[in-house]
């Protein structure tokens, strides 16, 4: 039997509330106000991608408690399908955030959101979907670790392209080798890989260059890997040739870097979606970046993001 592709992204992982601190540029310990956004990066795909006119689903965990009623009120407001998020007894995740425009800091209460299981991702969504879409955040933790993975495998076996957001943090998985050991067995899948700078510190140490980071992946199994720099932009290397390197978009004040990466990612997955080279793939990422980082918490409503991409 033939399935269409019904589904342009599916993302499966962590959706949380994110209190981002009122005050910018100071610590956890000196943030006397938060405001409430929703947050986790699969979260944050989905919403973007939703908002450039993909059609998005999200696999999560969250309580049954108001959080978690927030939660499917802002989804199903942009449309996304909700019809895979399992209602808990254990409440929804939380973390506080530092508003800050370097890497922000951030203290997490996990509670639900890797309550994963295998029959939230059935295998006629896996054939539906064009890109399967994850974190190291929701590997980090079982059972949803044990589902992704088995997942993973029955995707790539049906042509679902993957992909990863390697936004590795010590705070959230402490055992590294492990982390490592899990990553090698989703990259078997050749998913797409976007990693920062900071999580590749995080993950392999300051000392381990970007041709390391590059050969790490190209060797067990991926062809493009996409490093974010921050400021001084993007570098993505795809197997077998040059790397590609592009600019950052100069922003006279930023906001939030919170979900930044989340918005880059975000424009690079619609962008491979609509077939575009990897060079304009970049490019809208960067674009759609730029105006999260002129925004605090998610991309603001009155923008009309597919038309400031293609500008």
């Amino acid at each position: 039997m033939t399935f269409s592709k019904s589904i342009d992204i599916l993302c499966v992982g962590e959706v949380l509330i994110d209190f981002i601190g009122h005050q910018q540029d100071v610590f956890i310990n000196q943030t006397r106000d938060y405001h409430r956004y929703l947050g986790g990066s699969p979260a944050n795909v989905v919403m973007n991608s939703a908002r450039l006119g993909l059609k998005s689903k999200l696999v999560a965990a969250v309580g049954k408690d108001g959080f978690g009623e927030y939660v499917f009120e802002r989804l199903d407001e942009l449309g996304v399908d909700t019809s895979s998020i399992c209602k808990c007894e254990q409440p929804t995740s939380i973390i506080f955030v530092s508003r800050s425009s370097q890497t922000p800091e951030f203290l997490p209460y996990r509670t639900s959101d890797f309550l994963i299981n295998e029959e939230q991702i059935t295998s006629e969504t896996l054939r539906s979907s064009s890109i399967f879409h994850t974190t190291c955040f929701a590997l980090s933790k079982k059972p949803a670790q044990k589902t992704i993975l088995k997942k993973a495998e029955e995707a790539y076996n049906a042509s679902c392209k993957l992909s990863i957001d390697v936004n590795f943090s010590e705070k959230i998985w402490n055992d590294r080798d492990e982390a490592i050991t899990v990553l090698k067995e989703y990259c078997s899948y050749n998913p797409l890989v976007k990693i920062s700078d900071d999580d590749s510190e995080r993950l392999f140490g300051n000392n381990f260059s970007k041709n390391e980071l590059f050969s790490f992946f190209h060797e067990n199994g991926v062809d493009i890997v996409c490093l974010t720099l921050g400021k001084k932009g993007v570098e993505l290397s795809q197997k077998g040739k040059p790397v590609i390197k592009m600019s950052a978009i100069k922003i006279k004040k930023v906001m939030d870097t919170t979900g930044a990466g989340d918005a880059f990612w975000s424009g690079f997955l619609f962008s491979y979606l609509k077939k575009k080279s990897l060079e304009e793939c970049l490019s809208i990422a960067l674009k759609l970046a730029s105006l999260k980082l002129q925004n605090v918490g998610r991309l603001p409503n009155n923008i009309n993001i597919i038309s400031q991409l293609i500008e």
